[in-house]
């Protein structure tokens, strides 16, 4: 059966980057700009730090706490919360930060020192799923709810050492081991985000999670609600109305933003003609495929998708 998880990630191209470790000495506050199609985090090693979207939520990181800030929300990393500090453009530039080692800010004392691991999750252009919207828009995990995570609290140990040795290769380790740390921050956080426990409970779920897997196994098939609730042993209504409640669209919707999801994943990663991507994800004509995915992402499927930037 087709891993359900891994297919979305693979398809909305997943991909984890480190873009700094801090050594932020108090008072200190940088600003965080949005950025389109990405997902940040930041891992407490030592000290704590502030962490305030726009909208008022915020938290207070301690040692060995992580926050995932999705859909590239802009927010403030600040000593106190009250403290607005200046733009990540700015401190980037008054600490002269290179790229490598340590982004030190402010000149207190090194044992009041706040370092972090910060990095983001980017996804392609258009990339988008249930499972995305589920994640609230501040998800903090303590370093408590770490311990009762062994596989998380594993890879979280190794990203620090890794990046904190700052060996030969060491952010191109940590990318990959973050990927695995989204995975996992997804599967912990379950207990407190009431929506994501819904859409892993649809992908767990005997029937709704077999017929997941049987749609993702083989997008282009001809499925319809009858034919998917025959093949997980339930009634075409019974069927329809548990999708909809675990995962948030009909089954014909899922189908289709499936569909048309795995086309723009097709065509960003190959040159393959539009009429045959077409018929690789279940359009009859490319008549058809063309309007739909015009409709859904704002541009033909002949033309590149439009880029943005991070301010």
């Amino acid at each position: 059966m087709k891993d359900v998880l891994s297919d979305v990630l693979d398809t909305i191209e997943l991909k984890a980057a480190i873009y700094f470790h801090t050594d932020f000495r108090p008072p200190f506050g940088v600003q965080v700009p949005p950025f389109q199609r990405a997902a940040r985090f930041h891992l407490i090693v030592q000290g704590q730090c502030h962490v305030s979207l726009d909208n008022g939520n915020h938290v207070l990181l301690k040692p060995g706490d992580l926050v995932l800030v999705p859909n590239g929300s802009p927010h403030l990393l600040s000593s106190a919360a009250e403290h607005r500090g200046v733009t990540l453009a700015d401190a980037l530039v008054t600490s002269g930060f290179s790229g490598r080692g340590p982004f030190v800010l402010g000149d207190g004392p090194a044992d009041d020192g706040c370092q972090m691991v910060c990095g983001h999750f980017g996804f392609s252009a258009g990339a988008d799923h249930p499972l995305l919207h589920a994640v609230p828009d501040l998800l903090h995990i303590t370093a408590a709810e770490r311990a009762t995570q062994p596989m998380l609290d594993e890879v979280v140990r190794l990203i620090v050492r890794r990046m904190f040795a700052d060996d030969i290769g060491a952010e191109a380790s940590v990318s990959r081991l973050s990927e695995v740390l989204f995975i996992e921050i997804l599967r912990a956080a379950t207990t407190k985000a009431p929506e994501l426990q819904r859409i892993m409970t649809a992908v767990s779920d005997p029937q709704i999670g077999r017929a997941l897997s049987l749609i993702h196994g083989d997008v282009a098939a001809s499925w319809t609600v009858e034919s998917l609730g025959r093949a997980v042993a339930m009634s075409r209504s019974r069927f329809a109305e548990r999708f909809r409640a675990l995962v948030g669209l009909s089954p014909m919707s899922y189908v289709t933003e499936w569909r048309l999801q795995r086309a723009l994943h097709l065509l960003n990663r190959s040159k393959t003609p539009v009429k045959q991507v077409a018929t690789q994800v279940g359009f009859r004509s490319a008549a058809a495929f063309t309007r739909a995915f015009n409709d859904r992402f704002g541009y033909p499927p002949t033309r590149r998708p439009p880029t943005d930037s991070a301010a």
